[in-house]
């Protein structure tokens, strides 16, 4: 029965997961092809890794929002991974062996790590993300910029920084590409209008959709009237062209099993794993914040999936993957609701390689840029300053802390950063047990009384999410705070959290003497 109400659920949710998975597939083909191409690794690979990450990591998966593919954040790992081994056959067997150690982990249940991250550095990398997706797609936005898509490091490989591409960018603009990014940026901004909205039309059709269409005819357009205008090859999306099925197989690279004995592809598979796994928790854990219905992700399922889809990618000539916040944020922005739409979004990337090649080169980088500037200002919006600053210098400063560090180092090492000083604020707090647990049955229910501790910090918030997410169905729970003196802000979330989704699982909640919360969402 269960089964039968998930897929009405699916069937029922077609109309929103199409058009996001549509989206979704713009978003992630020049990541794809960026990725590869910044990786050192034949670019086939990357939409191969694309492909396996819609289709198989999204169907194994829990997560009902994040999108798997080939990570910016690997990129460094991939390259230094490929030069070690002096072969991308031998590469290929680390990423099979990597995906095999997350396999491992999940089974482990290391999974809770995610929960241990405080959410103003979850935010902080979100807002960061939108930042950096703002000013990396400014030169190309404006047909300036050499460098690959997807390309997310302050440190470019064309030597110039982020803010030094920006100036670059003012004195090498490209008109015509400029032109296609301005009109397909309005069609953007006018499709979110909700006046709009109340027609079919515009709810049905992505409006990524329509700047694709519109910048194809548009450059098209100035080939024919206005030469001078017309955008060169290396500002369009650029497609390995493939005659059919058959000349799959001549692309398809395979593991060389013969480097078994090589120490180096064990520390280049352990590097994978343990990147690629705090990438995808992380990146999960801030989808989860963003889900609209506050839906959470099995982490140890999620590892599993992340494994096999790495095992799979590995086999077949693909690259190392995690789930991706870029593509998963632009999956919520665009209405998604369900996983069908990063389903959907593999399909079409498989359909794409396959029959569309000639088509999608013709798609102006300007167009694609015009999307993802909008899907980082819906990351990066002003509300989400004021509230965290509102909050208190215990949110605001790791948050703050966060952006900066994401935006001049990477996102590993931004994330580090922005943990070290959210448990410099943490450990600045009381840690004590954080709450007495007393359970009674009256007239055939359970009542279970949660007393929170005088100071709850963050360090709690994992006890207490694992507590709240095992209490049994049909219980009546309620939760005091009245010997508190300090609640975290994280905690407080947590438990707001809960109340809104109990009543799935039939559990009355009374919330006493413990402050209400407001919480960021994106829509």
């Amino acid at each position: 029965m269960n089964s039968d109400i998930r897929s009405s659920g699916y069937l029922s949710s077609l109309g929103k997961d199409i058009p996001a998975g549509l989206v979704v597939f713009l978003v992630a083909l020049p990541l794809c092809l960026g990725i590869s191409l910044a990786s050192g690794a034949p670019l086939f690979s990357g939409i191969l890794t694309g492909i396996v990450g819609g289709v198989v990591v999204a169907l194994l998966s829990g997560s009902q929002l994040s999108v798997s593919g080939p990570a910016a954040g690997l990129t460094v790992i991939v390259l230094n991974g490929i030069e070690t081994l002096q072969s991308f056959e031998g590469f290929l067997l680390a990423v099979v062996l990597a995906g095999a150690f997350q396999l491992v982990l999940g089974f482990l249940k290391a999974g809770v790590i995610g929960l241990y991250f405080p959410s103003s550095v979850i935010k902080g990398m979100l807002a960061a993300i939108g930042l950096i997706l703002i000013l990396k797609q400014i030169p190309h936005f404006m047909g300036a910029d050499e460098d690959f898509f997807g390309e997310m490091n302050f440190f470019q490989p064309d030597g110039r920084t982020t803010f030094s591409e920006l100036i670059y960018a003012f004195s090498a603009i490209n008109l015509g590409a400029l032109i296609v990014g301005i009109i397909s940026l309005t069609i953007l901004i006018v499709w979110d209008m909700a006046w709009l909205k109340r027609f079919k039309f515009f709810k049905l059709v992505p409006g990524a959709l329509i700047v694709v269409l519109v910048s194809i005819a548009l450059n098209e357009l100035f080939k024919s009237i206005a030469p001078e205008l017309a955008i060169s090859a290396s500002h369009l999306v650029s497609l390995p062209v493939m005659a059919g099925l058959s000349e799959v197989g001549n692309e398809l690279r395979l593991p060389d099993f013969s480097m078994l004995t090589n120490p180096q592809v064990y520390v280049v598979a352990i590097t994978i794993a343990i990147v690629a796994s705090l990438e995808t928790l992380l990146s999960v854990e801030a989808v989860d914040k963003l889900d609209p219905h506050k839906r959470r992700t099995p982490t140890n399922r999620e590892l599993k999936a992340q494994g096999v889809g790495n095992m799979i990618s590995g086999l077949i000539g693909g690259l190392p993957m995690t789930a991706v916040i870029v593509r998963s944020s632009a999956n919520v922005a665009a209405g998604g609701e369900t996983k069908l739409s990063s389903f959907f979004h593999g399909i079409l990337l498989l359909l794409s390689v396959l029959f569309l090649a000639n088509f999608l080169n013709l798609i102006p980088l300007s167009a694609l840029a015009a999307v993802l500037l909008v899907v980082g200002f819906k990351l990066t919006k002003p509300a989400l300053y004021k509230s965290q600053l509102k909050i208190g210098s215990e949110q605001f400063i790791p948050f703050i802390v966060t952006i900066l560090a994401i935006l001049f180092t990477d996102l590993l090492v931004g994330i580090s950063i922005g943990l070290a000083v959210g448990v410099f604020y943490i450990l600045k707090a009381n840690y004590k047990s954080p709450y007495f647990y007393h359970k009674e049955e009256q007239q055939d229910k359970n009542v279970i009384r949660i007393k929170l501790s005088e100071h709850v910090s963050f360090l709690n918030k994992a006890s207490i999410i694992l507590t709240l997410d095992h209490l049994p169905k049909n219980s009546h729970v309620i939760i005091d705070g009245e010997n508190s003196e300090y609640i975290d802000y994280d905690v407080l979330e947590a438990i707001q959290e809960f109340k809104k989704t109990a009543h799935e699982r039939n559990i009355v909640v009374e919330v006493l003497n413990i402050e209400e919360v407001s919480i960021m969402n994106m829509h």
